[in-house]
């Protein structure tokens, strides 16, 4: 079972949807990733606008930022 996650990105991002490809064969297998926009708040754009896309668990807060491959976001979600 993998941990429930928000994908931190915009629209007209190009890495955000690359990020968005690598997470698609997890999300077939049942990982339920949440897309967060950042530009919905100022927070989340002071937070992430340098750094997106970055990879949240929700049950640990822990993240993984971009660049990212599928082994990599596997071993981010069976990490504790």
């Amino acid at each position: 079972m993998f941990p429930e996650c928000q994908l931190f990105g915009t629209l007209g991002c190009h890495l955000c949807e690359v990020a968005e490809a690598e997470l698609m064969p997890l999300v077939a297998q049942g990982l339920s990733v949440e897309l967060i926009d950042i530009a919905e708040r100022e927070e989340w754009v002071a937070s992430y606008g340098l750094r997106i896309p970055v990879l949240r668990r929700i049950d640990s807060a822990a993240e993984l930022n971009w660049p990212f491959t599928g082994a990599q976001i596997l071993e981010f979600l069976r990490s504790t």
